[in-house]
């Protein structure tokens, strides 16, 4: 209950500014959702009649289930198709479309926010500024994965697997004990003159 307070009322707060979105949940009046990111506590809502959002009070089963899995932060600098394929979800089909669907169109108009504060031109440029700072970290994770790839593809040739390791070393073996019988066959031969 703790953790869904902040949740549910930031969640309200973007669904307060978007009223096709409150039509959409609307319709699920009643229906409770649980979102799960182990090692995170659940977080459980439940679809008011006027499609926001409130902390689910009772420990009924939820609709729908949504798991975010662990891989879905290292998915989402690949993109948003990569983010919502590492999200499960299991329960109502019809209420998991809906909210999918918001997952995919419903944003946060943070310029609109921020001009509250600072105006509109400094909360444009601010918005640009972070927008541009996201992008070159994106960018700088995809070429440092990029290259990790590049790296384990083709200078892995200076890593010895297991298998050939043991070949050489049992060749080694063959060279040393013939090496060895030679020199007695010298040996023997010096010997016999």
């Amino acid at each position: 209950m703790v953790l869904e307070s902040p949740f549910v009322g930031a969640l309200n707060h973007l669904l307060e500014a978007e009223p096709w979105a409150r039509e959409r949940l609307a319709p699920f009046a009643g229906e409770s959702l649980e979102m799960r990111a182990p090692p995170l506590p659940r977080l459980c809502f439940t679809i008011t009649a006027g499609g926001r959002l409130d902390a689910a009070r009772s420990a009924a089963e939820p609709s729908l289930i949504i798991t975010i899995r662990p891989d879905a932060l290292a998915a989402a600098v690949k993109g948003e198709d990569h983010l919502l394929r590492s999200i499960d979800v299991a329960g109502n089909a019809e209420l998991a479309g809906e909210v999918m669907f918001l997952a995919r169109h419903l944003r946060w108009d943070v310029a609109e926010e921020a001009a509250k504060f600072v105006g509109d031109v400094a909360a444009h440029r601010l918005v640009a500024l972070a927008r541009d700072a996201a992008a070159w970290h994106a960018d700088a994770a995809r070429r440092i994965a990029g290259s990790f790839v590049e790296y384990a593809v083709e200078e892995r040739q200076l890593l010895v697997k297991r298998v050939a390791l043991e070949e050489v070393v049992a060749a080694h073996t063959r060279l040393r004990d013939g090496l060895e019988r030679l020199e007695k066959r010298i040996e023997r031969l010096a010997g016999g003159r």
